[in-house]
């Protein structure tokens, strides 16, 4: 998957397109491979890199929701589990099993979380990943080493899903291109073409690494664009209503030493509502997270004091090694595209749910959702913009669909490469024709220069940011080992893309800039 191919269709490709998606996180990428799938001539446009925003900014989890089923939302909960079962069976080499532990310090807890916990494992019927169980005090200690033992009574075990966000992205970009989708990272929707009767009939777009534009036909335009879909709606009509309610989360990632075990920590309940996790991710500990209004969206959002000494304060109650600021080798921050129920109520409270938006004009705008129902959602919203625009297409598949890269053997859980999936192979051929490509980014982490030369060839990597962030993890695991490997990863990219040295430079600064928001002491 080149960007230079994938542009070029643009120019080759006569509309008008079957579909045009706006935004390229997991609703969109859900669309798009939906609708590829189904036979339909797509093309899905993002403004600047797959899954930059909310979509690679998440707890990490695969989840029905344990917090969701407390309040009552069983069907969101049963559909979430389907959705987990299916994911973890189509990427297998994304997404994983992972076992949580609830400390119980209190005589009733663990028959209370027992029991609800039972119907978590009941609605998730053939897709259960295991069985909840109640633990004694010393297994307990024993898997959550780390933990505050005075006063442990015991603990309860159970199981969700696990993955890593911004790579299950990619991998359904490839996905979607692999069944004929034209998928432009870069390229940003700047106006909606509209006919004499006001009916949208395609975009106009703004390639931002090249500067030129592009007007684009298409039968149905699809807004997928999470915390700024007000903005698409604002082109489309003056109705200034706001159909999204942004709420942050952040996370903060430690070292693993403060829980070493392989078990996940979930804090039931903390002061504003929620649970809490501290999760074992990619050799490092990331835990979060917080739920709270916010007035504006911003490509960029950074964690507020009063979250981070939040977070710290509530995961400190449950470890022996309490930590503090100078211990976040990275945090970062998610907006959360809630779908507006009514005024007044606590994002917290706000379903997880979607809706689809069909304007008169005939705008489509997937609405809400998470990242664990990305593909019901996306059939949903298929379904009805098929329906009502009269396309004909092929039935739905992607419950059955493999996601780009699904080994035919799973890798082993070590295996820093095991991300890839059958794309394994190509990088370590890559390192065996030229041993060099084997040098690491950063002494400290298994990332290699070939995995850079791999993103800029065959995953649309065009910045450090692109490849630091999202196509390997070391920005979200360590800021300043990611600063650190920088120039390396720069010089390698200029060299493979005909860069000179003030596209070096321009890099560097930018991506300096940015990690200043990642890092706790910047």
């Amino acid at each position: 998957m080149q960007r230079a191919i994938q542009l070029q269709r643009l120019q080759d490709e006569p509309g008008p397109w079957d579909m045009i998606v706006i935004g390229g996180g997991a609703s969109g990428l859900g669309v798009a491979v939906d609708a590829a799938t189904r036979g339909l001539r797509t093309v899905l446009l993002e403004a600047h890199d797959f899954a930059k925003g909310t979509s690679s900014r998440s707890t990490k989890l695969v989840h029905g929701g344990v917090r969701y089923l407390a309040q009552g939302q069983v069907a969101l909960v049963r559909e979430a589990l389907r959705e987990r079962g299916r994911l973890l069976r189509n990427a297998p080499h994304l997404c994983h099993d992972q076992a949580f532990v609830i400390p119980c310090y209190r005589w009733w807890e663990r028959a209370w979380y027992r029991i609800g916990l039972g119907l978590y494992d009941t609605l998730a019927g053939g897709l259960r990943l295991g069985s909840t169980r109640w633990l004694g005090r010393e297994e307990t200690l024993r898997r959550l080493t780390g933990a505050v033992p005075d006063g442990l009574r015991g603990g309860i075990l159970y199981h969700d899903g696990q993955f890593d966000d911004a790579r299950l992205a990619v991998a359904m970009a490839r996905t979607a291109a692999d069944h004929g989708a034209c998928v432009l990272n870069h390229m940003r929707v700047i106006g909606l073409l509209k006919d004499n009767d006001g009916r949208v009939t395609g975009v106009e777009a703004e390639d931002a690494l090249a500067g030129t534009r592009h007007s684009l036909h298409g039968k149905v335009v699809i807004n997928c664009t999470g915390v700024f879909t007000n903005t698409i709606l604002a082109m489309d009509s003056r109705d200034d209503r706001d159909h999204i309610v942004p709420s942050q989360g952040i996370h903060l990632v430690l070292d693993r030493s403060f829980l070493p075990g392989d078990d996940a920590l979930m804090i039931p309940r903390t002061p504003d509502g929620r649970v809490l996790f501290a999760i074992p991710w990619l050799g490092k500990l990331v835990v979060g997270t917080t739920d709270i209004p916010v007035d504006a969206v911003s490509e960029e959002p950074k964690p507020l004091e009063e979250e981070i000494d939040f977070v710290l304060e509530t995961v400190g109650r449950y470890l022996t090694r309490k930590p503090n600021r100078a211990d976040v080798l990275s945090m970062y921050a998610g907006l959360r595209p809630l779908a507006k129920q009514r005024e007044g109520q606590r994002t917290a409270e706000i379903s997880r749910g979607h809706r689809v938006l069909i304007a008169d004009s005939g705008l489509v705008s997937l609405i809400g959702g998470k990242w664990t129902t990305y593909r019901s959602m996306t059939e949903d919203v298929l379904d009805q913009a098929v329906a009502r625009f009269g396309l004909k297409t092929g039935p739905c598949i992607t419950a059955d669909l493999p996601i780009h890269g699904k080994p035919v053997t799973p890798s082993s859980a070590t295996d820093h490469l095991a991300c890839y999936g059958s794309d394994a192979e190509v990088i370590r051929a890559m390192i065996a024709a030229d041993p060099a490509m084997g040098e690491r980014l950063h002494p400290s982490f298994p990332y290699t220069l070939a995995e850079v030369l791999f993103a800029v060839r065959h995953e649309m990597a065009c910045t450090v940011e692109d490849v630091l962030a999202r196509r390997v993890r070391l920005l979200f695991l360590d800021a300043t080992a990611a600063l650190e490997a920088a120039p390396k990863v720069a010089a390698l990219m200029a060299r493979e893309l005909g860069k000179d040295e003030a596209w070096v430079a321009e890099q560097l600064a930018a991506f300096a800039a940015l990690t200043a928001g990642y890092r706790m002491n910047a």
